[in-house]
């Protein structure tokens, strides 16, 4: 098995700008760490539900023009929060300033049943439909957006909830055909999107027995339409507790030895002075 990729996440909520750019910057100049991840909240989702919560690609954009190594996304992006011909554009041009280290992350968006996440639909005037619609929409959204980054003359696409007339994407992303896409979650209906569209798969930490069972599915979906399972890097997201590195050290270990060679460690705020190198001396 190749040797696993370390990353860090910094939820961008209730935190300063400084802060994150700070964290950022310090774990670009450690080559242990391979990636960061924001995520794609319009309100926090933790401590005071009033406080700042920066929209997650324009942080992104400016986090990119401001390091020089690390690979960076959303952990995950909202499908629901923006067109995906939008998305695409929106893309592109981060990975453009990043100079081609953009993984794009994407996921449904979340669940009815998340009364803290879902205000955010209603506090800002988006629509939020049944989990069915939404993992349906991701998949032709996926599908738009590779082909926005690949097609060298415009098109139209009809589809249940995309339509496009004229649709073409330039610039172009840096890298070709595109980022590398990463969807998070861990439904029946959306491993069977990760199978089709995915070239990393994430799914939060915290019951590995489930997080192994749901991989075991992702081997047999990818099977069903002759897609090799080993194509999709298997990706997991742990939290970092300070006061017992013990645990997250375990945490990481126990992962990896069941195939997710993919880790990103969510940092909690406030971050303390020097916490990427913490992250390399303690945990790694």
């Amino acid at each position: 098995m190749t040797a696993p990729t370390i990353g860090i996440m910094t939820a961008p909520m209730n935190v300063g700008y400084p802060d994150v750019l700070r964290v950022w910057q310090e774990a670009d100049e450690l080559p242990e760490i391979g990636h960061a991840w924001l995520f794609d909240h319009l309100m926090p989702i933790g401590g005071d539900p009033t406080g700042p919560a920066f929209e997650g690609w324009t942080l992104l954009s400016a986090l990119a023009a401001q390091t020089r190594r690390l690979r960076l996304g959303l952990l995950v992006t909202s499908n629901r929060f923006r067109p995906p011909a939008m998305l695409a554009k929106i893309a592109a041009t981060v990975d453009v300033v990043a100079g081609g280290r953009l993984d794009f992350g994407i996921g449904a968006g979340s669940r009815p049943g998340h009364p803290i996440a879902r205000r955010e639909y209603e506090a800002h005037g988006l629509p939020f439909h049944d989990f069915r619609h939404s993992v349906r929409s991701l998949d032709e959204a996926l599908t738009v957006i590779r082909r926005l980054w690949t097609a060298e003359q415009p098109f139209d696409f009809a589809g249940e909830h995309v339509q496009l007339t004229g649709a073409f994407g330039n610039p172009k992303p840096v890298q070709r055909p595109g980022p590398p896409v990463m969807i998070g979650g861990r439904s029946d209906a959306l491993l069977r999107v990760v199978a089709r569209h995915a070239d990393l798969w994430n799914i939060p930490g915290g019951d590995l027995a489930d997080a192994v069972s749901r991989s075991a599915l992702l081997d047999r979906l990818c099977e069903e339409i002759g897609r090799d399972p080993a194509s999709i890097t298997r990706s997991m997201h742990l939290g970092v507790s300070y006061e017992r590195p013990d645990e997250t050290r375990r945490a990481i270990g126990e992962a990896v030895e069941a195939g997710f060679g993919h880790i990103v460690l969510g940092l909690p705020a406030p971050y303390p002075p020097g916490v990427a190198h913490w992250v390399v001396d303690t945990l790694l």
